[in-house]
């Protein structure tokens, strides 16, 4: 079987289930309330009209950027786990035996799968990015506040955002192929992307020289990536300084795809599948 004939057997596998757009709706949820949330508070915020409170929390200039990064700082988990699913989901089913069967090529098989994933990625960051600016540019205009919508820098960090998608996307497809249980591989995810980083993000603030570790994590080097997330904006004492530049935190957030792919393939790729 070809890579075309494999990629549309993989296509075709990945939108016949739920799971894709299960996941989706709730991202869209999930971005939208969010960036609804923050945007009317910071646009309310700047323009002087939330009781007790005149100033705005950030520079208005910065407002908008980082309220459309919502769709990158709290919405890449979701690329995440539809790359795991993706691979973990065969496992579970044992779809990848008559897959195995029909192309014996393992390795033609997983490219196939990456380069679905990197397809259902742009989709996600295309549909997290209307959920994020449409709310916050709304919000923004409504309370007189500029919207950067025409800067350069503005399409530059969602252009961006759609390359995070993706990379999260291969980032999941190596944790599914390394780790064959749902189960555990999806709590293994949520509990690091949820819990591990972040804590350990924080506490890098306390201990010196800690934090030019960590700023190598697989969600600082997205950040970083990105340009801006609204959790390094509003973390005491966190500095954009603090990150690796925008390049850099893609070749990380790369490689950690390329090793997590590579091990996956050599070990339990390889393996029986019954």
């Amino acid at each position: 079987m070809s890579l075309s004939a494999s990629t549309r057997s993989e296509t075709t596998k990945l939108l016949t289930t739920a799971m894709w757009w299960i996941l989706a709706i709730v991202l869209v949820a999930y971005v939208g309330l969010t960036a609804a949330g923050l945007g009317f508070v910071f646009s309310a915020s700047a323009a002087g009209e939330l009781p007790g409170r005149q100033n705005a929390p950030m520079p208005v200039g910065d407002a908008a950027p980082l309220l459309y990064s919502i769709a990158a700082s709290i919405g890449y988990v979701f690329p995440l786990l539809i790359g795991t699913l993706m691979v973990t989901a065969e496992f579970r089913h044992h779809t990848l035996t008559p897959t195995f069967l029909a192309t014996p090529r393992r390795g033609l098989v997983l490219w196939s799968k990456t380069i679905v994933g990197v397809g259902i990625g742009v989709v996600y960051a295309v549909l997290a990015l209307i959920a994020a600016v449409g709310p916050s540019a709304g919000f923004l205009a409504g309370f007189g506040q500029p919207t950067a919508l025409d800067d350069s820098d503005t399409w530059a960090m969602l252009g961006r955002i759609v390359i995070a998608f993706a990379l999260w996307v291969l980032v999941g497809i190596g944790v599914g192929t390394l780790v064959r249980n749902q189960v555990a591989a999806v709590v293994i995810v949520l509990a690091f992307t949820q819990f591990v980083e972040p804590i350990a993000r924080v506490a890098g603030m306390f201990v010196d020289g800690l934090d030019s570790v960590l700023r190598f994590l697989p969600g600082a080097a997205s950040d970083a990536l990105v340009g801006t997330s609204i959790y390094t904006a509003t973390t005491p004492g966190s500095s954009g300084a603090d990150q690796l530049d925008w390049w850099v935190g893609g070749v990380v957030l790369l490689a950690y795809a390329v090793v997590l792919l590579v091990l996956g393939h050599l070990t339990s790729w390889r393996r029986d599948v019954d």
